[in-house]
């Protein structure tokens, strides 16, 4: 108990966010564990989607088909290949007196989704968990994306693979997908002004090592279908267009 106290991580709050990823491309980041004890320490990482206890967990009723009220599992979506979607090294050794161990989390998905999780556990002596880091990612088809809105779909997933295109027709087989946006304006006394209902919409750009295969001539952009509900429902399709303005 003693020594475990004295392992102190280099992540606050426990959570690793790896941000967001192309899908089928990957991204690497670091942390520390320091050895602030006066003995060297034996350790092991280990994943929770590599557990005994999740197999066991797969034998239990889907999340999709139970309350939202019990749906509490840290582990989220994982890549159709059957890899982790996470991987880390070293998964053992030695942490000496006075050191420092730095560990390398690699985020690998292999489809596009926003729910991929999973917990890392530090162990030492085989069987006293030091600490415990919630490991997030998401993935995405398209180098630019828009987010918001009302919820459409579940923070779970089916298993059945999606069919993919190649990359040269992908844009013209997709679908737009849609954005539902609830408007809600009251006005409760007619002699004040009130202010206008209004919602936000996030719009990211994914950095990737991958050549463009646009034109200069032609921007990256992406289109969406957004649906404004209130008195009146209404559908638009909206275009938004990025220019690298700079180069890093």
């Amino acid at each position: 108990m003693g020594v475990a106290s004295m392992i102190t991580c280099s992540i606050d709050g426990n959570i690793l966010n790896m941000g967001y990823v192309l899908a089928r491309e990957s991204v690497s980041t670091n942390f520390k564990l320091q050895n602030e004890s006066s003995l060297p320490i034996k350790f092991w990482v280990r994943l929770e989607s590599l557990s005994r206890k999740k197999a066991e967990a797969h034998q239990q009723l889907p999340k999709f088909i139970t309350s939202h009220e019990q749906r509490a599992e840290i582990v989220g979506t994982q890549n159709y290949n059957g890899q982790s979607v996470f991987s880390i090294v070293p998964v053992e050794g030695l942490m000496f007196p006075g050191k420092a161990q730095e560990f390398t989390v690699t985020f690998s998905p292999d489809h596009e989704s926003l729910f991929f999780s999973d917990l890392l556990k530090v162990v030492l002596f085989e069987k006293k968990v030091s600490h415990q880091i919630l490991l997030k990612g998401a993935a995405r088809e398209h180098m630019m994306f828009v987010e918001g809105g009302d919820p459409l779909d579940v923070p779970v997933e089916s298993l059945a693979v999606v069919t993919a295109f190649d990359t040269e027709h992908k844009e013209e087989a997709e679908e737009l997908k849609p954005i539902l946006v609830t408007l809600n304006y009251v006005q409760l006394d007619t002699d004040t002004t009130t202010s206008p209902a209004t919602r936000e919409l996030q719009v990211g750009c994914i950095r990737t090592t991958q050549p463009s295969p646009r034109r200069p001539d032609h921007p990256l952009m992406v289109s969406t279908l957004l649906q404004l509900r209130g008195d009146v429902k209404e559908t638009y399709k909206v275009t938004f267009v990025a220019h690298v303005v700079t180069g890093l």
